[in-house]
C-alpha cells in the first residue's frame, strides 16, 4: 500500500528554486543551473547523482558525460527534438514522459519552438534514476533518495514553484502538479 506525504513528519531538506543561480554554457545556447549535487562539494567528474535546470534558448549539442545515465524532462517552454548518433530521433514537450538516456550518447538538440525550461537528473552507474509523474508509485526497493519536485506552489507540503524536498524512502504515490525523482541501486 502507498502512503501519501505526511506534512506532520520531521523536516526535510529544502531546496529552494528562488535559491538557484544559473550559468551560461560554455557553448551559449543555454544556462544551467545546479539543485543538488551528492555528495556534497563534488564537481561534474565525481558526483554520484546530480539534479539540475536548464534554460535551452537555442539549437545543439549535449554535453556527453561517460558512466553517466540521464533523464531528462521538459518544464515549460517549447519542444525540443533529440537526434542520437544510433539514428533514435525523440521529440519532448511539457506533456511528454520523461526520457532516460546513456549520458556516453552522442546527441543534437533541435528547438522546434521557443526556449524551453528543463529539469534533468544525472545519476552514475550502476545507480539509476528516474523521474516519476503524478499518480505513479514510488517502490522504495534499493532507494536511496526520493525529491519532491513542485511543478507549481503547493499547500501541502508547503513548496514554492520549482522546490526540491528531499523525502523519506517509502513506498508513495506522486501528487498532483509535482514530479518525483528517484536514485537506487541498480537491481542487476
Amino acid at each position: 500500500m502507498s502512503s501519501s506525504f505526511d506534512p506532520h513528519q520531521s523536516p526535510s531538506p529544502l531546496y529552494p528554486a528562488q535559491d538557484r543561480r544559473f550559468t551560461p554554457w560554455k557553448n551559449g545556447g543555454g544556462q544551467t543551473a545546479e539543485v543538488l549535487c551528492v555528495p556534497t562539494g563534488s564537481d561534474l567528474e565525481s558526483f554520484d547523482w546530480r539534479i539540475s535546470t536548464a534554460r535551452v534558448g537555442q539549437s545543439g549539442p549535449f554535453s556527453r558525460f561517460v558512466g553517466i545515465d540521464r533523464v531528462l524532462t521538459i518544464l515549460e517552454g517549447g519542444a525540443i527534438r533529440l537526434q542520437f548518433a544510433s539514428g533514435l530521433v525523440v521529440d519532448l514537450a511539457q506533456s511528454s514522459a520523461p526520457l532516460s538516456f546513456s549520458g556516453e550518447d552522442a546527441c543534437e538538440a533541435e528547438l522546434l519552438g521557443e526556449a524551453l525550461l528543463d529539469l534533468n537528473l544525472m545519476v552514475r552507474r550502476p545507480l539509476e534514476g528516474a523521474i516519476l509523474r503524478s499518480g505513479e508509485e514510488v517502490d522504495p526497493q534499493g532507494l536511496l533518495a526520493c525529491y519532491l519536485f513542485a511543478l507549481a506552489d503547493l499547500a501541502e507540503p508547503a513548496l514554492g514553484r520549482f522546490d526540491l524536498l528531499e523525502l523519506p524512502l517509502i513506498a508513495q504515490t506522486v501528487p498532483d502538479r509535482a514530479l518525483i525523482l528517484t536514485v537506487r541501486r541498480s537491481a542487476a
